[in-house]
């Protein structure tokens, strides 16, 4: 069914506002912070999509969902036919609908969002996700005839996933291998429980168990089992390393082992892994921050859960110290709204020198310099300079660290002859995603670096239409281009 309006008329709809908790409510405890739209939200916020006959939005998302195609089938009410519709293209609808930085994918090329507000796709791809969850029907992809071949895939966060489920739509034996207790990666042990719910995981988890995707949880490769033990007795035909980039970044300035400073992934890794949504059934995690000050410095998604994540945690004042100005910030400005409705403070043009201690190695505050802004670096943000004798300490009890991270050079190091860049990162063909070792592929994380979860599932689609053509004796499509290129080669 074509939308009845015409586009000057759809694009008078409002965009619809997600609803969410209150921040009174929320910031103390875990609950999830936005709440869904309604049925009569969704048809509504559907109805604003002027149906490009060449859709820039499906440009823009890295995994290629069907915009336009599943925003009619929203107008028609039609939701359970929609979800199906986005998971040909996208195996985690949920997860993606909930923590995607849309505004810069797929929203950020919408022909609206020229003069007015985006179609709200990830609010769409929410609701119905959501629909046929609780519905209690997904459907799922029809796979292909089996072709005896089996794929291990090292990592279970969003990369690995995609990857997992592509290869297995392929026809292929996927088994998934993750260091941890229960799989899901930096969805189950990175990402705040307010932001997404550790059941909105576990369920889309579960869908790939039933689509025939094998999980091996507790085995950490490059110690548990290295990489030329699954291509060897393990008898498998490719490899898919996954691994992200989970080696914390820090500052390098004094005071950084004081009790109470964190990086923020052993800080999210220990909130998250060790229950601490449900204090005080469980003890709390980490050192305590109920009642005291907590500090975030970075100005990243990550740091926003983290300061958040303090709030909950109980800390009587919580703020973002962050080096440039909030306009600079790579933070969702969703997600700092969120922050600033829930109490928390941002001191901005200021990093932290030194973290100063007490006599019992506990953290009692940070000696911060004031910056200015010089001019735009290779991200195209102005440069943070520093301003000399402009040093002043801002009390805290607990610091997180948020200023990214590097790779984890487990794998790099167990695996002979797997070559890496100059960074430590896992060298891989942009492309084909094919390393220097026959049979293994790299991609996310473990290879550009820390990104969005959305574009390491786009790496785990390219991976896994490479090791498809891998696997099937089938040229990739660039060595295609380079020998349509070079006829008489």
């Amino acid at each position: 069914m074509t939308n009845p309006l015409k586009p000057k008329e759809r694009a008078k709809i409002p965009r619809q506002e997600m609803p969410a908790e209150s921040a009174d409510l929320r910031r103390s405890g875990f609950c999830e912070v936005n709440l869904g739209l309604t049925p009569l939200q969704a048809h509504t916020e559907a109805s604003r999509c002027i149906e490009c006959a060449h859709p820039k939005c499906v440009e823009g998302c890295p995994v290629g969902v069907k915009v336009r195609e599943f925003a009619q089938l929203v107008q028609e009410g039609d939701f359970a036919a929609a979800a199906a519709k986005i998971r040909e293209d996208n195996v985690l609808p949920a997860v993606t609908g909930r923590v995607c930085p849309q505004e810069h994918q797929c929203e950020g090329a919408c022909i609206l969002g020229k003069k007015l507000a985006p179609l709200g796709i990830g609010y769409l791809e929410r609701f119905v996700a959501d629909y046929e969850r609780n519905a209690g029907h997904v459907s799922l992809p029809a796979r292909a005839p089996a072709t005896g071949k089996r794929v291990a895939v090292v990592g279970s966060g969003p990369a690995g996933l995609s990857a997992a489920g592509d290869l297995t739509l392929k026809g292929h034996d996927v088994t998934v291998f993750e260091a941890l207790h229960e799989p899901g990666g930096v969805l189950m042990y990175g990402i705040p429980e307010f932001r997404l719910p550790k059941e909105i995981v576990r369920s889309e988890i579960d869908n790939l168990r039933r689509m025939g995707i094998v999980f091996e949880t507790n085995i950490v490769i490059g110690k548990t089992i290295t990489i030329d033990e699954l291509l060897g007795e393990e008898a498998f035909d490719a490899v898919f390393v996954a691994t992200g980039a989970g080696l914390p970044k820090f500052l390098g300035v004094p005071g950084e082992h004081l009790v109470g400073v964190y990086s923020a992934n052993e800080f999210l890794t220990r909130v998250n892994l060790m229950n601490a949504a449900r204090f005080p059934e469980f003890d709390e995690p980490v050192y305590a921050c109920r009642d005291r000050i907590a500090a975030v410095i970075g100005g990243g998604n990550t740091a926003l859960d983290s300061v958040r994540t303090a709030l909950r945690l109980g800390a009587r004042r919580t703020l973002v110290i962050y080096r440039r100005t909030e306009k600079e910030m790579p933070a969702r400005l969703e997600e700092v709204g969120h922050a600033k409705e829930e109490g928390v403070e941002f001191l901005t043009l200021a990093t932290p020198i030194a973290f100063l201690g007490d006599e019992a190695g506990r953290l009692r505050a940070a000696r911060c310099r004031r910056m200015g802004l010089g001019d735009p670096d290779a991200t195209g943000r102005r440069s943070p300079v520093p301003i000399e004798g402009s040093e002043f300490d801002v009390p805290m009890d607990v610091a997180i660290i948020a200023l990214g991270t590097g790779a984890n050079p487990l794998i790099q190091r167990s695996t002979p002859n797997l070559d890496t860049d100059r960074r430590g990162y896992i060298a891989a063909d942009p492309e084909t995603l094919r390393t220097s070792r026959p049979g293994v592929f790299a991609g996310g994380d473990i290879v550009t670096g820390s990104a969005t979860v959305i574009l390491a599932m786009g790496a785990g689609r390219r991976a896994a239409a490479s090791i498809d053509a891998f696997l099937r004796n089938v040229p990739s499509r660039s060595e295609q281009a380079v020998a349509a290129a070079n006829p008489g080669s």
